[in-house]
């Protein structure tokens, strides 16, 4: 057997294994665990380390898990350093016959307790099928027995895959936050989340959505439009200011007490704390589209069906059916 097809053989086998049954038991501490998705680049990163930051400088004990892939989740908090991921950790200690323990995947910064679950590489395994394996391990490192006010969840809401709708379709939190801003893909992918609350609570489930975080606000309202379609609040605005993304870009904190964004945070903190989970009326792809100008989206074009003679790039002339057709009897 070559490598390639050893490889191929390795991934089909991974892909047939069912996740194992997640824990349904009792959490043993009050804890709000909340997960929030947004599209790639919405800002969920950002928003979070300063949230979790606030929350920690509030006296809350919080803990913030990366869940996508990139691993990029707890970059701003740790100063742009990276920490290594569950997935990662989890893999050399395997190979070295060794146990993975609390101090090796998870760290902390002024009250803040943090990790990532991380992803495979490229082409070597599923996103998804990661992030199971991730859970999994936390539950027997204790997960359901430690003693935190929030845990906060950073999903990638692009991908649709089971892994990643695991905290909605097992009723693993209380509650979801989408983060969003006034471009039509992110909104496409809050409403998206929506959708899949919907489907879910439909099927039993109990997770609802909380509300909204609008990044990168420009003031021109299609976000808070689409936050009031779906029957959902805005948690807070976070504008478009250069010094926000600077600091951003620079990897620093800004929702510190005191700060010139403090009072943006600590409002933050408070309405993620007391926002009730909510049932989202998500849109029609026309609802979406609705929200923006047609000059924005092209949403004044209209479907031109295509013939079999344009598929064929000239005539096309229907031929005999071969088809039997019986008499009634």
């Amino acid at each position: 057997m070559t490598m390639l097809d050893a490889q191929t053989e390795s991934l089909r086998e991974e892909a047939s294994h069912e996740p194992d049954p997640v824990h349904t038991g009792e959490v043993t501490s009050e804890t709000q665990v909340i997960a929030i998705y947004g599209k790639g680049g919405s800002g969920k990163s950002f928003a979070l380390s300063n949230l979790s930051y606030m929350m920690a400088q509030q006296g809350k004990r919080v803990l913030l898990i990366g869940c996508d892939p990139k691993s990029d989740t707890t970059s701003l908090l740790f100063g742009g350093k990276s920490c290594p991921t569950i997935i990662e950790t989890s893999s050399k200690k395997k190979l070295a016959g060794e146990e993975v323990t609390i101090e090796d995947v998870c760290f902390q910064r002024d009250g803040v307790f943090a990790m990532e679950l991380g992803g495979p590489e490229v082409g070597r395994g599923c996103g998804g099928r990661g992030i199971i394996h991730g859970f999994e391990l936390l539950e027997k490192l204790g997960f359901h027995e430690w003693g935190f006010d929030y845990v906060l969840l950073d999903f990638l809401g692009d991908v649709v895959c089971g892994g990643f709708g695991l905290p909605i379709a097992r009723d693993m939190c209380q509650k979801v936050i989408v983060v969003g801003s006034n471009d039509m893909q992110s909104l496409y992918v809050a409403n998206n989340v929506c959708h899949a609350v919907e489907y879910f609570r439909k099927m039993g489930g109990n997770v609802g959505v909380a509300g909204m975080i609008v990044n990168k606000d420009d003031g021109t309202g299609e976000a808070h439009a689409f936050a009031d379609e779906v029957g959902i609040p805005v948690l807070t605005a976070i504008p478009a200011d250069e010094d926000i993304r600077r600091k951003s870009a620079n990897y620093q904190i800004i929702g510190k007490p005191g700060g010139e964004w403090a009072s943006l945070f600590e409002t933050l903190a408070v309405n993620v704390a007391d926002a009730p989970p909510l049932q989202p009326s998500p849109l029609d792809q026309d609802g979406l589209l609705g929200l923006f100008s047609p000059d924005e989206t092209g949403g004044n074009y209209e479907l031109v069906p295509a013939t079999q003679a344009d598929m064929r790039g000239g005539v096309f002339e229907e031929k005999p059916s071969l088809e039997v057709v019986y008499d009634e009897i």
